[in-house]
Formats: structure tokens, sequence, C-alpha cells
């Protein structure tokens, strides 16, 4: 699949998730972002904790990132 098709296809997908964050916020745009924002931040910690869990258990070279690829 071409990625501008991909694209597409993954934006119509999540059109629908948007317009209910907005919808939950009263169509506060701000207030949705800041919620999804706060959420990243919670998970990113949550990921950073469970990346410490497992730190020992891990083979050399296989650990874990946080980072997008």
């Amino acid at each position: 699949m071409r990625p501008q098709i991909a694209e597409k296809l993954a934006e119509e997908a999540l059109k629908e998730d948007v317009d209910a964050v907005v919808a939950y916020h009263d169509g506060d745009v701000r207030a949705a972002i800041t919620t999804l924002l706060l959420d990243c931040r919670h998970l990113r910690l949550q990921l950073a904790l469970a990346e410490g869990q497992t730190i020992g258990s891990m083979t050399a070279g296989s650990r874990p990132t946080a980072q997008r690829t």
C-alpha cells in the first residue's frame, strides 16, 4: 500500500475518535488536547517505570525503548 493511501485511511479512521474526544469535552478543543497530553505524560511515566523493572532481566542489547521509531 502506498504511503499516501495508508495515511488517508489512518486519518479517516481517527476522525471519529477525534470527534468523540472533542465532544466529550463539550467542544472545547483546548481541554481535549490537555487531557490527551496528560494521558501521554502518564503513559510515558508508566513505561519508564516498567523499563526500570525489566532492565535487569533483559539480555545485552535488547533493552526496550520509549522512543518512537
